[in-house]
């Protein structure tokens, strides 16, 4: 079965800068789109940033546009989220996901990497 980890969180300035990345287990994984998501304490899941495979469009939420870069590497098997000009209120646990079965809702998710910006 195939699975996602995430590497790359840990503690930060604030306006500093961490770089995530998200490796699928297996390099012949397949899927529609992969993203980020965040879970911040006492608050619910919210959408990051994510990157449709069959037109390559990335997608921020508005919170992170100018300060958060997706890229992906040749393979589709490995996404980075490069974060500067960290705030406090980006301190969360962010989630690597990707949508296998279509185009509905992200259906595998990774345990997540913790972030933490301190002011």
């Amino acid at each position: 079965q195939v699975s996602l980890e995430e590497s790359g969180g840990g503690l930060v300035q604030a306006g500093g800068s961490l770089r995530l990345s998200c490796v699928a287990s297996e390099r012949t994984f397949s899927s529609y789109a992969m993203g980020w998501f965040r879970q911040a304490p006492g608050k619910e899941r919210e959408f990051v940033a994510d990157i449709k495979w069959s037109t390559l469009t990335t997608s921020y939420a508005d919170s992170v546009k100018g300060r958060f870069t997706m890229s992906r590497n040749n393979l589709k098997n490995t996404i980075v989220l490069q974060m500067n000009s960290l705030k406090p209120e980006d301190t969360a646990v962010y989630y690597c996901a990707a949508k296998v079965n279509g185009v509905g809702a992200y259906d595998l998710w990774g345990q997540g990497t913790q972030v933490t910006v301190s002011s």
